[in-house]
């Protein structure tokens, strides 16, 4: 039996964009069609060309513009619209804090469907660019072709590219010249690393074949002046390492800690490897302002695979409002579940009687001890181990029970056996910093029993990003 031709897709004329959506998106909707749309903003009336439909949704391409949105603004990237990573940058900033904001209220009241009092203001980041302490540049064999590359002979094309993979294209690569989210040195050292990685001919990582010798760069920086830089080699080429890392050592000086590692896997991971340390310390050194005493800094260790808010100054706001909604006595017994490297634990530290935090890599679990031993906190304890399996009546028996539990769980939200522990123990105050709203109201929606949601503050951490991060302020109903 012959196959049956697929219909051809809609052509959709006229269209008002009338929303911000998930993903970076926006949202049209035709009839009772949602469509979801990139790169286009709250106002815009566009001719889109679907790719893809399903019964009650599609997603298409704006492919003519009949009206521009007068929340729109110039982007500044010369990537926008390959890049997939700021994908509201063409819209005001003022503007893009308003839809992070209806993002939480949308996702509580329709996931959640619990009361809620007014939110606050969403916080402002102070940076809306250079405000990354972490960037991981891509190297590879197949650069990103634009429409009209591939017009012209791609056979004289240069297609060794540095810089991010597209969205949806794992073999793909798109070469930067500048990218507005870290400081610098950061495109300079990548520029470096592509010039002479020309000048000898070094190939790059072909993420089909899986060979290459020049993978990946990690850039991390810190507000101290620490500077990070790690090298992912694809091949172990012993000869071209050394060059290259004399080279990096040669040119940038300010380098405080130049490591290497050789990953040979099929995948980029490499928090499973042996980093190998080439110049200066193993890590680098953050700060940030003590919570009650503006004379003081708090300072935490960062090794090569270690967890810390890539917005540093960002982060401070964020867990000054973590610490204010918990309005601590100076008694207290705290937890702090998912604590990873014990940021949030070493912040609240001073301010209770003990912190205990508990995160599932052991290698963080380190950490957060030597950040205590760092700003000279005693009162911390860490245990590591799956929460779902650590957080039982034995734990809360020897550990005491908490009057406060601090909880900033992964995207996809917490396990319900911790939720569920969570109501067993009871304590009065729940604190829970999320970066995703959706399954923040999901959590909360399954506490609603014996808690109240007493506040709320969304903060946005990456500006022209959809991404929003919230905490939330659950208090113990009165029985």
């Amino acid at each position: 039996m012959p196959k049956k031709e697929k219909k051809p897709l809609p052509f959709l004329e006229n269209v008002p964009i009338i929303d911000a959506g998930s993903e970076g998106k926006a949202i049209a909707k035709v009839a009772d069609l949602v469509v979801f749309v990139p790169f286009v903003v709250p106002g815009d009336v566009v001719d889109i060309k679907l790719f893809s439909k399903k019964k009650n949704f599609a997603e298409g391409k704006a492919v003519h513009f009949h009206q521009y949105s007068d929340l729109r603004t110039e982007a500044f990237c010369s990537h926008f619209g390959v890049c997939g990573g700021c994908k509201w940058q063409n819209m005001q900033y003022e503007h893009q804090l308003k839809y992070k904001q209806k993002q939480v209220f949308d996702n509580f009241t329709r996931i959640g469907r619990f009361d809620f009092p007014e939110m606050q203001p969403i916080l402002a980041s102070e940076n809306t660019i250079h405000y990354r302490n972490k960037l991981d540049y891509a190297f590879g064999s197949r650069r990103w072709l634009s429409d009209e590359d591939i017009k012209n002979n791609t056979q004289n094309l240069e297609l060794r590219a540095a810089g991010f993979h597209p969205p949806l294209f794992f073999d793909r690569v798109i070469d930067i010249e500048t990218c507005y989210l870290q400081p610098e040195p950061s495109n300079r050292i990548r520029l470096a690393v592509k010039k002479l990685a020309f000048e000898n001919n070094w190939s790059f990582y072909d993420s089909r074949a899986h060979h290459g010798f020049l993978r990946n760069l990690l850039i991390r920086t810190s507000t101290t002046g620490d500077l990070m830089v790690i090298a992912a080699f694809g091949e172990n080429q012993e000869d071209s390492i050394r060059l290259l890392l004399n080279y990096l050592s040669e040119q940038f000086p300010e380098i405080t800690s130049l490591m290497y590692v050789v990953n040979t896997k099929k995948n980029d991971t490499i928090t499973d490897l042996e980093i190998q340390l080439w110049k200066g310390n193993p890590y680098i050194i953050e700060k940030m302002p003590h919570p009650t005493d503006n004379t003081k800094e708090l300072k935490f260790k960062i090794g090569p695979v270690s967890f810390y808010q890539t917005n540093p100054v960002q982060a401070f706001h964020l867990y000054k409002t973590t610490f204010d909604f918990a309005g601590f006595r100076g008694d207290e017994l705290a937890y702090d579940l998912y604590c990873g490297t014990g940021t949030i634990s070493n912040f609240v530290a001073q301010s209770v009687a003990k912190v205990v935090g508990v995160e599932y890599v052991p290698e963080a679990v380190e950490h957060a001890y030597e950040n205590s031993h760092l700003n000279g906190i005693t009162n911390t304890t860490f245990y590591a181990g799956d929460l779902a399996k650590i957080l039982t009546a034995d734990f809360v028996a020897e550990n005491g029970k908490p009057q406060i539990i601090i909880t900033d769980p992964p995207r996809s939200g917490m396990h319900e056996k911790v939720i569920k522990q969570i109501l067993e123990i009871s304590p009065e105050k729940v604190v829970y910093v999320s970066c995703n709203p959706a399954t923040q109201a999901r959590d909360i929606a399954l506490m609603q029993e014996k808690y109240q949601v007493a506040a709320i503050q969304p903060v946005d951490m990456f500006p022209h990003t959809h991404h929003v991060e919230n905490v939330v302020l659950l208090t113990l109903k009165a029985n």
